[in-house]
Parts: C-alpha cells; structure tokens; sequence
C-alpha cells in the first residue's frame, strides 16, 4: 500500500508539472493558431469560414471545421510565459534552494546546529547548481542559441520546485512515519524525476547532439544527489542506495526517449517530420531571431503556385508613387516566411526607382504564406524589374464611396484601371476571400476597366462578424461602387507621396518597419489620401478617428489601410500574440505621425501619369491550404497523444524505480 501511494504521489505530480512543460515544448503550435492566423476568430461563418483566414464558400460539416481545429489549440495559448530577468532567476533557484531546503530539513532536525548545517547545505546546492549551470550554457550546450545561461537557470528553478515538492513529501512521510528512511526514498525518486523531465525538455528543444542532451540532463541533478547524500549520512545509512544509482539513470533515460518518441510520431503522421524538429526551429526563431531552420521546413512541405503581381505607377519628371499589391499574405509570424514582405517590397522598389512605395493587402489569407526569404526574393526581383515601364495616361476619376451600412467601397479609376478597396469598419476587417477578388475584376470588365485593384483595407479589429452577411453586401458595395465610378468624367489629376518613420513605437507596439506612408491625390477640386500602415490591423473607431482628423486638414475623402504585416506577430504573450495599430500606441502621437507624413504628400503634389502592370512571378513556394490546416491540428494531437502516453509511461518508470528503492 505504501509503494502504491508513493507512485500515485509520483504520477500524479508528474502528469501536472509535465503539462506545462508540455505546452511550452509545444508552443510553436500554441502561438501559432494566432500569431500564424491573425486574430481569426473574429469571424463567425456559417457555410462559409475562415479556416486560418483562408475560406472555403462551401458547406463543411462543423467535426471537420479548422476552425474548430485551431479553437482548441487556442485554447492552450495562456499557457505560455516568459522566463524572469538573470537577476531574479538567481535570486528564486537560491530562495528555492537555501530557503526550501534548509526549511524542510529543520522540520526533521528542529535544532540550531542542524539549522546552521541546513542553511549550509542549501547554499552548498545554490551554489553548485549555478555554477553548473553555468557550465551546461558554456560548454556542453555552447553551440545551442536557445540555451544562454538565463534561461539554463530559468529551467533550473522549475525543477528545483520539482525536487522540492519531493523532498518535502518525504519529510511529511518520515514524520508520518517515524522513518528518516523515506526522507531518502523520496528525495531520490524527486532526483529521477527531474531527471526525466530534463531529459524530456532537453531532448525536445536542443539542436545539440544526443550525447549532450543527455550530460545536460544530468549535470545538474547528479551533483545536488551527491551533496545531499554526504549531509544525510550522518543521520541514515546511505550507502546501501547505490545501487539505485545504477539502474535509475538508465530507467530515466528510457523514459524521456519513450515520451519524446511517442510525441513525435504525431508530426511524423501529420506531416511528415517529428513534432520536435518543428519545435526547435520555432524555439530557434523566437528566442534567437533565427529564421532559416524553420523556413526549410516549410520550404520541404510547401507546394509551388503561380503568383499575380499588381503594379499602379505614377510618374512627374520622375518616379512619384507606386502602389504594389501582390498576391500573397505577409505571414505566418515575425521574421518568417512572407511575414516582411509589405515593407521589403517596399524599401526595394524606393531604392530602385526612387518613389514612395505602399504594399497594401490583397484578398487572400494564410494559405499564401510564402514559405522563405528565398521566395520572398523572387516575388521582389521580379517587381523591381517590372516598375520601369512607361506609363502614359494622364487622367483619374475623382474618389467614390458606397456604402450599405455593413461594407464599404471606396474606389478611384487611374486610366482605364479601377483602385478599390473593401473596409466593414467599425466591425472586424480580417483577411477576405480570393473569390471576391475574381466577382470584382469580372464587374469592372463588365464596366469596360481593363483591370481592377482590390484592397482588403484590414483597418478594424473588434467582436465577430457574420460572413454570411458581410460577403453579400461586400458584393453589393463593389458592384455599385464600380458602377457610379465608370460614369464619372476623367479629367488630369496630381500625386504626392510621402514617408514617416515613427520613432516611439516599433514592433512590439504594432508598427512594422514600414512605417506610415501617404499618397495625396488631387482631381480638380476635391482632394483625396490613402494612408498605409505597417501594421496588422487597426483597433476599432481608430480608422473613425484617423479620417475625422484627415478631413480637418482639408482633405476630401481620405482612407487608410494596414498592410497585414505579421513581423509585429508572436512577440507578445497573451491575446492575439500581437498589438493592432492603436491598441498601446498614443493616438495622439500616431494621429500626428499621420499628420506629418499628409502634410509632406500634400505639399509633394504635382501633375502625373500612371500605368498598370500586371506580373506573373512562376514557381513561387506557398505554404497551402493543406499544410496550413496540418499546422493547426498539431498543437492539439499532441496534447492529446501526450495525454494517452503519460499515465503508462510514467507508471511504468514510477513502479520501476519504487520497485528498486523498497528493496534498498
């Protein structure tokens, strides 16, 4: 009964404190449902959903739904925190270590000597521990970017709180009991279990070799076991346990290769590559800015896709503007795949032609993530190349709004080509799909356009909208948007353009490198500004309150647009895993930004030209629709398959190592 109890206490404390361990071995997929999907749960569709801001306009049986695929990874997203600074981190592992077990040993030894030996001992364990520490960052793990010397303390301090939990089991059990015995046996079987939650962690997020993984397991447990046994040898009879020693490394070994073994072969079946390879390189991203390991995974599983390209160009004596919209959506998150894109085309095109660039959003979601730098580059060269056309026509329409009360359509015809742009602010403008993109280009045929430039302005982030709903009126607004634009009279028109660089707000703030970017438009009398954002998203009534200012500056009609980067996603924890513009910025500081970048475009203006070009980039790497729903299951297969496997396997080690000290 005794042994039965000592392993229900060893399971179940291994099941609660593997949990959280858990989540962060697998928070590539806790931060990704949002980081890599945007706030998608802000739409709520019915026969027709976001499946990580791809839609599909078709019926789907709810069990099959990604949404609710990714709604349970979600779920998880709290989990995840941050380490505490260096400073801190060494003062709670000597908290932990002098504090805890001087405490728990003075409850079995109440006397002032043992109490003075009792505070040495815990500090004899700090101090070891950190200088192992130490050595496990420098030297055994010296090539693993993950591994620095905080967050090797920072994982010490969670299995000291481990240890302790069994350390302190043990003193209530020998008090129990009136057997110091037990203090032993469960002080040891704390030892195994932080060995196996050490070789478990480590086996899962190191990029260092196996034999390094495993003398990092160890080094720093190993050591504490041995100061801890010299103390206890003046009150019990310890060197009949060695025998432990033996069999209990090899029984822990066993048991975090089991468990990470089992763990894996859920990406194995999903996708083709163990669940740990997928953790490391998003450890190696998110830690240490590394983007490479993560984006040849993505390269290996992405699928090629032609991608349209549209170019409007306006032209003085010399390069005035370009607005590029390209057919891709700038994730999945922070430095990966396309997630810079919007302000890499950017600065490319400035530098090449010496314009002010705007890369506002397409209708497209995640399931046009590209998956590398690599393809980003392609994408890029194949623009610049594009942009020296010679653009010849001269006049514009002035700016058009419909509106039916749910969507709006703003619209302007620069030659014979139509620039439109879709907002349903003050509710949720989120990623739109690609099937409205086709209904608007085949209206401005209808009109007699010769192509047409749809924009998702992605300016309002609030509560969920009904698609349903939203996708007709969308229909509706751009149907009679183009309508009202094609009878309008086209007469000679002025740019301007200008760019300011925020200097309080950066990533963490949602501001892209981007910065905030204005094209003026003037058509006889009535002025017009877009306003493009290096952001992902704005919060709802600022794009209210952004406009309200525009036209008290005088300008007539006015819009502005976030460009959907996602270099400002996974940098922050909880929520969304990122700030929309506005939510910590100073509106009033933003709004003057704005001010300072409209006044430069308005002061700029002067007569054009321009001209539309439309590319097609081949071969382009797409991370796909399929890999995109696989990305979002995996979070959840493996907490379930890691829910299955823990009560066996660490049943299984639990008895074993029981086993073996009952018999000592």
């Amino acid at each position: 009964m005794l042994a039965l109890f000592c392993c229900a206490i060893f399971l179940t404390i291994s099941c609660q404190q593997l949990q959280p361990v858990l989540y962060a071995v697998y928070f590539e997929c806790v931060l990704l449902p949002e980081s890599l999907f945007g706030d998608w749960r802000h739409f709520n569709i019915g026969g027709c959903f976001d499946r990580g801001n791809a839609f599909e306009l078709m019926d789907v049986p709810a069990e099959d739904s990604l949404s609710q695929s990714i709604d349970k990874a979600v779920e998880h997203y709290s989990s995840l925190f941050w380490l505490p600074s260096l400073k801190r981190a060494v003062f709670l592992l000597a908290l932990l270590c002098i504090v805890g077990i001087a405490a728990s040993t003075i409850v079995l030894f109440p006397s002032l000597s043992v109490a003075t030996n009792a505070l040495l001992l815990g500090f004899a364990l700090f101090s070891t521990d950190l200088f192992v520490d130490y050595a496990v960052s420098t030297f055994v793990l010296k090539r693993d970017p993950i591994y620095n010397f905080r967050r090797t303390v920072g994982f010490s301090i969670f299995c000291w709180g481990f240890w302790l939990f069994f350390i302190l089991v043990g003193v209530a059990s020998a008090v129990l009991f009136n057997s110091l015995v037990w203090w032993v046996r469960l002080s040891l079987l704390g030892f195994s279990a932080v060995v196996i939650l050490r070789s478990i962690v480590f086996g899962a997020t190191s990029s260092s070799g196996y034999e390094r993984q495993t003398l990092a397991a160890f080094l720093q447990p190993s050591p504490c076991v041995i100061i801890l046994m010299v103390f206890w040898a003046e009150y019990v009879p310890v060197f009949q346990v060695w025998p432990f020693f033996v069999f209990a490394p090899i029984i822990c070994l066993f048991t975090g290769f089991l468990f990470n073994y089992s763990i894996n072969n859920v990406g194995k079946k999903l996708l083709g590559v163990p669940s740990m390879h997928f953790l490391r390189a998003f450890l190696l991203n998110w830690v240490a800015n590394l983007n490479a390991p993560f984006e040849e995974l993505l390269e290996k599983m992405s699928t090629e896709q032609n991608i349209d390209v549209s170019l409007i160009k306006f032209d003085a004596v010399k390069p005035k503007a370009a607005v590029v919209v390209p057919s891709v959506h700038p994730g999945p998150f922070k430095n990966i795949g396309s997630s810079l894109l919007p302000s890499m085309l950017k600065n490319a095109l400035e530098e090449k032609s010496g314009c002010v660039a705007c890369v506002p959003l397409g209708l497209l979601g995640h399931e046009l993530d590209l998956a590398s730098q690599q393809q980003n580059q392609k994408i890029i060269n194949q623009v610049v190349e594009s942009a020296s056309f010679v653009v010849s026509e001269d006049k514009a329409t002035p700016f058009v709004v419909a509106s039916d009360g749910v969507a709006t359509a703003c619209c302007q015809v620069f030659g014979n080509t139509a620039f439109l742009s879709f907002t349903l602010a003050p509710k949720t403008t989120e990623d739109l799909p690609q099937e409205l993109s086709v209904f608007v280009q085949r209206e401005a045929e209808k009109n007699g356009l010769d192509c047409c430039v749809v924009v998702n302005a992605h300016n309002s982030i609030n509560e969920t909208a009904n698609m349903k709903d939203v996708l007709s009126s969308l229909e509706k607004v751009a149907k009679d948007c183009l309508e009202k634009i094609v009878s309008l009279k086209r007469m000679p028109f002025e740019i301007g353009a200008a760019t300011v660089f925020p200097r309080e707000f950066g990533l963490h703030d949602g501001m892209g490198p981007g910065g905030i970017s204005a094209i003026a438009v003037r058509v006889r009398d009535q002025k017009t500004v877009y306003v493009v954002i290096d952001g992902n998203n704005m919060i709802s009534g600022l794009r209210e309150k952004v406009l309200a200012f525009l036209q008290s500056m005088g300008f007539d009609q006015c819009e502005v647009f976030t460009t959907d980067t996602h270099a400002v996603s996974a940098l922050i924890l909880g929520g969304r895993g990122y700030h929309p513009v506005g939510e910590v910025m100073d509106h009033e500081k933003l709004l003057g930004y704005i001010g300072e970048a409209v006044r430069a475009a308005d002061a700029d203006l002067e007569r054009c030209m321009c001209g539309c070009r439309r590319m097609t980039v081949p071969n382009v790497k797409v991370i796909g629709k399929a890999l995109v729903e696989s990305l979002s299951l995996l979070m959840d297969k493996a907490i379930n398959r890691s829910k299955r496997v823990t009560v066996p396997i660490f049943a299984l080690s639990g008895f074993l190592l029981i086993a073996i000290l009952m018999v000592l």
